[in-house]
Order: C-alpha cells, then sequence, then structure tokens
C-alpha cells in the first residue's frame, strides 16, 4: 500500500473530457483494422455480427455505469470484485486478466499501425514501426492526463472525420451503382449460418472494448459518481451507431474477400468509392485513429497496475507516482516493456482474439458481482441504477460469446489464468508469512 502523504493524481477530467475519453477509446484500432478480419468469417452478415457484440457489449456497458458511479476508483473491476466477494485474490486475479487484456489490446494496436503506416511508407519494417509507436504514446502518457486528454480530444475528431468519410464517399458510391445495394447485403446476411455469425461477433468485440476503460480513470475525473455513468452510456451509443453505419456501407461497397485480405480495409473502401480523397490523407487519419486507442489503452495500464498497488494487491513501487508529472511513471514503463513483447511477437487476429476472450471473462465476473451486490445490498442508490435482469442477462451473453473466439487464443487465456493464479497463490504465501 502506498504512503497516504505521497502525491496522488489528479482530477482533470470533466464529463465531456471523459465522453471524449470513452469515445476516443472505443472508436480506432477496432473498426479501422478489425472490420476486413470480421467480413472474412462473417461475409455478408458482418452487420449482424457487430450487432450482437453491441448488444453484449452494451449490456455489460450498463452494468460498469452503475458500478463506475458506486465506487469511483482507479482498478475498477478488481475493486468491484472485492466489494462483492470479499475475496483479494480473486480482486487480484479479475485485475491480472484486465491488465493483460489491456496491455494485448495496445499491442493489437500498434500491429494495425504497421499496417496503415505501410501506405505511408512502403518498405518501412513493422519492428520500427511498433517500437517508435509506443515509444511515443509512453512519452504522452508520462507528460501528464491533461496532455494526454488533450492529444485524446484531438485524435477522436480525427478518427471520426475518416470514418464519416468512409460512411459518405460510400453512400454516395452506391447511391449511383445499382448493382451495390445496402439491401441485398443485409437480405444476403441473413442467410449466413449462425456460427460464423458468432464468430465474427466474438471477433468483432473487439471493436467495442474501451468503455472499460473508463472506470480506471476514476481518480482523474471531476465528479465521477454523476459523470462515470452518463459518459460510460453515452460513448457506447456514439460509437455503435458510427461502427454499423461504416460496417454496412463497407460490406456494400467492396467484397468480403478483398477486405479481408487488405492491411488497410477503410482505405480499400475508400479507393473503390471515389477519386477525390488521396490514399495518404486516409492513411494518415487511420494512424492517428489506432495510435489513439493505443494510447488510451496505455493509459488504462498503467492506471490499473497504479490502482492495484494502491488496494495492497501489487508491489507499492508500482504505485509511485511522479512527483512532477503526477503520473504513474513505473506502471508506464512496466507497460510499454510488455507490449514490445507482444507486439513484435504476434499477429492482429491473435492479439485481438485472445484481448476479446479475456475481457468476456471479466465482464461475466463483473456482472456477477454487481447482481450479488444489488442483491446484498437493496437500499436504493444514489447513482445510475440498471434494472436488476442486466447483470444477469449480460453474464449469459459473455458466457455464449466464449466458444467463438479464435483457438490460438483460448490456449493464450488458459495460460494468463494460470499465470495470474500463481500470482495469487504467491501474494497469499507472502501475506500468511
Amino acid at each position: 500500500m502506498t504512503d497516504s502523504t505521497s502525491p496522488q493524481l489528479r482530477r482533470s477530467l470533466g464529463f465531456w473530457a471523459l465522453v471524449f475519453y470513452g469515445v476516443g477509446d472505443i472508436l480506432g484500432a477496432g473498426i479501422y483494422a478489425l472490420v476486413g478480419k470480421v467480413a472474412g468469417v462473417a461475409g455478408s452478415a458482418s452487420w449482424a455480427a457487430f450487432t450482437v457484440a453491441l448488444l453484449v457489449a452494451g449490456l455489460t456497458a450498463l452494468t460498469y455505469a452503475e458500478l463506475g458511479g458506486r465506487f469511483p476508483r482507479s482498478a475498477g473491476e478488481s475493486f468491484f470484485t472485492e466489494q462483492a466477494f470479499g475475496r483479494p485474490g480473486l480482486a487480484l486475479l479479475v485485475g491480472w486478466v484486465v491488465l493483460c487484456s489491456g496491455v494485448l489490446s495496445l499491442a493489437t494496436v500498434s500491429v494495425a499501425f504497421g499496417g496503415y503506416m505501410s501506405g505511408l511508407v512502403p518498405g518501412l519494417p513493422s519492428s520500427v514501426t511498433v517500437v517508435g509507436i509506443l515509444l511515443l504514446l509512453a512519452a504522452i502518457n508520462f507528460r501528464g492526463m491533461r496532455e494526454s486528454s488533450t492529444t485524446n480530444i484531438i485524435a477522436t475528431m480525427v478518427e471520426l472525420t475518416g470514418l464519416l468519410i468512409v460512411i459518405i464517399v460510400g453512400a454516395l458510391f452506391l447511391a449511383k451503382e445499382p448493382q451495390a445495394s445496402v439491401s441485398e447485403t443485409i437480405a444476403a446476411g441473413s442467410e449466413v449460418s449462425w456460427d460464423r455469425i458468432a464468430r465474427g461477433a466474438a471477433l468483432s468485440f473487439f471493436a467495442f472494448i474501451g468503455f472499460e476503460d473508463m472506470v480506471n480513470v476514476a481518480e482523474e475525473v471531476k465528479d465521477p459518481e454523476r459523470n462515470m455513468p452518463r459518459a460510460i452510456l453515452i460513448a457506447l451509443c456514439v460509437t455503435g451507431f458510427v461502427y454499423l453505419l461504416v460496417v454496412i456501407v463497407a460490406t456494400s461497397v467492396v467484397p468480403a474477400a478483398v477486405l479481408e485480405e487488405s492491411e488497410a480495409p477503410l482505405l480499400a473502401v475508400v479507393q473503390h468509392s471515389t477519386d477525390a480523397v488521396p490514399d495518404r490523407l486516409f492513411s494518415l487519419i487511420a494512424l492517428f485513429a489506432v495510435a489513439n486507442t493505443g494510447l488510451l489503452n496505455f493509459i488504462m495500464g498503467s492506471r490499473l497496475i497504479y490502482g492495484m498497488s494502491r488496494q495492497g494487491l501489487l508491489p507499492s513501487a508500482f504505485g509511485h507516482v511522479h512527483p512532477k508529472r503526477r503520473t504513474p511513471h513505473i506502471a508506464i514503463v512496466t507497460v510499454l516493456a510488455v507490449a514490445l513483447l507482444l507486439a513484435l511477437s504476434g499477429t492482429l487476429t491473435y492479439l485481438a482474439g485472445t484481448a476479446s476472450l479475456l475481457l468476456l471473462m471479466v465482464f461475466f465476473t463483473i456482472n456477477v458481482s454487481l447482481a450479488v451486490i444489488k442483491r446484498r445490498d437493496r437500499e436504493r442508490v444514489r447513482t445510475f441504477c440498471a434494472p436488476r435482469i442486466v447483470p444477469i442477462v449480460g453474464a449469459l451473453t459473455c458466457l455464449l460469446l466464449m466458444p467463438f473466439v479464435p483457438r490460438g487464443s483460448l490456449l493464450t487465456a488458459v495460460i494468463i489464468l494460470a499465470l495470474g493464479t500463481g500470482l495469487v497463490g504467491l501474494r497469499g504465501r507472502r501475506s500468511g508469512a
């Protein structure tokens, strides 16, 4: 546990800055990089796969909205779990899985960054790109939350502009090309098997990851009890609507097989739709989007390590805050090192699938935690309160989606759980000594 007299995090995020944080975290790498991979699995039913993923994410977002208002703390998931079950070991395991999913997400977006960078600088080694972007994100994170928030707001506007370009140029193309039809795409999607839709949903679920990160910056949010629930729900609604438009347009304009093979699928949609948008310009926009997602994943991972340290779940060194920058500098360096290792050794589909599976496990646990808390504490809370059925249905939908993640991700998730269990056992022996 860190000393109460040590420097604390600064509350610098207002409501709209928090909304931008959430939108910026959810938008970005998932849709810019994975729409092609999802199209390769679900084909013309990609819109259905994204809809299923949105519904699963939406139920869990309602759970996070209530818990984020009840308990505005960094390391939110581990704190929620401990509040529900009173078991520090389980809280540590949940925090460990969230941390691993966040670092995997960071590694995923750094790999995706390389795909779009190749459109700007052909022949540039991906390893150079990965190392460069991760070092840059670490530097921004270290500078402070105010600087990170400003960077996020600018990048979020840029990435949203990129998605609007895809929607607009794609819609104009469809309007003048009778052989390409949105209605035909939707109709064809209804003929795709549930297995393909579910596998597409499990992969596209990665695109909705991000709203859960918001609770991990709660100690840097102004009036978090009021602002956190509203910001989570608004962020997911905005991004879900934009995603569905992008996916429907993309799969109507470009064949699924072409999207699957492209390293920059949304660039392929723009290229197919118009000559008015320069390739380099759109690649630059995509780079902003992917890098912004990486920045926010970086912030989440470092704040989670900081919060778990303050709870006594990790060594106190991880809870140190830089006296001048007021940022958790040791936690930042730790996340950087692990993300570099993963990004330089994994593929996009593998990294994204593993991150999705880990978060589905976490979401299941958090939904169950809220159900337990609601049953035990029946007094009416002053913050946002989700219907009692929400966490139950949310937990079930997470369970149903887990078997459909890529097979290679299952083994990695088991290894991560085993390592986390070992960490819990080691901590238990030390505390009992």
